[in-house]
């Protein structure tokens, strides 16, 4: 089953999750999010990967959930349903850094899934969206709150409250996304990115994407306690040994993620 909704790739550290329906421009159905879910605990139980990108093709990251599926719930249904936010749990809640490597439509349930990653790099025909109220809905897995948080309300508003897709520049510019390249280099970008970030070292970028991510979550006077408390924590690791004898000695550390 997951060889046909997504294929698991390797290259060196990084593990690359390609999202496979082209047929429904990878909308985001209930096996395919099981067989995501499954991904990610099997990358995240490997401790020889690094980092990890999730992306699709190059017409569609992925364009929203499976609307055939949801038609005929009820509120139950939508409340209770295992396989609905099984992915994004595993997801918020994993060790491994994540990138999304955003292609064409990244629309409703797929814009929130690549919001969930640690951040977006786009190609420069991504197109981004919160189309729900189109459909009588609104977004449900942090579409209203992350995208709030990331690019604040006036544009949020807008994108929810009008279903308005955004190109990949405007989405960089409200800071939606970190990066825009080209499609042609879209891959090479995550895969550099995703590279850089495995060879560091594992408890330090834990504590840096903590840190990053409690800063949406405190007043700034409580963020920057957080952050002095982590800081003071890598002078117990040898890795922070290392990576300043290393530039004193201007050399590349040789970092044991310990």
């Amino acid at each position: 089953m997951r060889e046909e909704l997504l294929r698991l790739e390797r290259n060196g550290r990084v593990a690359i999750i390609r999202l496979h329906r082209p047929d429904a421009l990878n909308a985001l159905s209930l096996p395919l999010r099981e067989a995501l879910r499954r991904a990610l605990a099997e990358i995240d139980a490997d401790e020889s990967i690094g980092a990890a990108i999730i992306t699709g093709d190059e017409k569609a990251f992925a364009a929203g959930a499976d609307v055939r599926t949801m038609r005929d719930w009820n509120r139950e249904d939508a409340a209770t349903n295992p396989d609905l936010r099984g992915a994004w749990e595993q997801l918020c809640s994993g060790r491994t850094p994540v990138i999304a490597a955003v292609a064409g439509f990244a629309l409703g349930a797929g814009c929130e899934l690549a919001m969930m990653c640690d951040f977006i790099i786009a190609a420069d025909n991504a197109r981004f969206g919160q189309p729900e109220i189109k459909l009588g809905t609104i977004p449900g897995s942090g579409g209203t709150q992350r995208l709030t948080r990331l690019v604040g309300r006036a544009k949020a508003m807008d994108m929810v409250l009008t279903g308005r897709l955004i190109d990949a520049i405007e989405a960089e510019r409200c800071g939606l996304v970190a990066r825009v390249v080209p499609l042609a280099a879209l891959m090479d970008e995550a895969v550099k990115a995703a590279s850089e970030i495995a060879d560091l070292s594992a408890p330090v970028v834990q504590l840096a994407r903590q840190a990053v991510n409690h800063a949406l979550e405190s007043t700034l006077a409580e963020g920057l306690r957080y952050e002095r408390r982590l800081f003071e924590e890598t002078f117990a690791l040898e890795d922070r040994r290392e990576g300043m004898s290393a530039f004193l000695e201007k050399r590349k550390p040789a970092f044991r993620s310990r």
